[in-house]
């Protein structure tokens, strides 16, 4: 999902390189995953009638899968801005979800017309909502860190928005490191069960903004779904 609209001979095998090590067809692969988890949702914590959010996320994704194959438009600014746009929208649609969730969850098993809510798919609901958490903001990150993948490869001497710890010692990574987005998963993975930074540091006030924003998240959703688990149990 990236970007430069002229590349020198040498920065297109670069290119090819960087693609076979993080391919770009993964993030897309992501992107789906969090539409289906929305699928998954009780209706009365989605946004609008089910088929309308899909009916958006689902052909904006499309493009993005259309265009891939063409290197013109892979590295368009057009096309990182399509792709920003589809994780901003996803994440706009987890967070209302999210409000909703937390809004159901506190009214303490209460259904708006009367009557008993079993939470069994509140809490279902909480965990999909958690994973699509883990998923999107990995996303962020990949797409964050010094400008994105393209721009990782062409400049790699430029300033890190996130500290790995191959980057700090050679003899635990070959020559020209770079992260990939298996890395960052694990990053947004581990910040979200910790509710901190874990082996990966943030180091400009976005990346500490993205993080601390996730781990309130992620503190939000477990502790509501936690507490209202034990309150069935009991």
């Amino acid at each position: 999902m990236e970007e430069h609209r002229h590349h020198a001979p040498g920065a297109h095998a670069l290119l090819r390189a960087a693609e076979r090590r993080d391919p770009f067809w993964a993030p897309q692969v992501i992107v789906l995953i969090a539409i289906a988890l929305d699928f998954a949702l009780p209706r009365r914590i989605t946004v609008g009638p089910v088929w309308l959010l899909p009916a958006v996320e689902i052909p904006l994704l499309i493009a993005l899968v259309i265009a891939t194959p063409h290197p013109r438009v892979r590295y368009s600014p057009l096309r990182r801005r399509i792709a920003m746009t589809l994780i901003g929208l996803v994440s706009a649609v987890n967070a209302v979800s999210l409000i909703l969730l937390c809004h159901y969850l506190l009214r303490g098993g209460t259904l708006p017309g009367g009557g008993k809510d079993p939470g069994r798919p509140l809490i279902f609901a909480g965990i999909a909502l958690w994973l699509t958490n883990v998923l999107l903001f990995a996303l962020w990150f990949w797409e964050l860190d010094r400008g994105g993948p393209v721009t990782r490869t062409l400049e790699p001497d430029a300033i890190p928005d996130f500290l790995f710890p191959q980057m700090t010692d050679e003899r635990f990574a070959p020559v020209g490191w770079r992260p990939t987005l298996i890395d960052y998963l694990y990053t947004s993975l581990t910040n979200a069960t910790a509710f901190s930074p874990t082996d990966t540091m943030p180091l400009t006030a976005t990346a500490k903004l993205l993080m601390g924003f996730q781990s309130m998240i992620s503190l939000l959703t477990i502790g509501l779904v936690v507490a209202r688990a034990v309150n069935i149990l009991q």
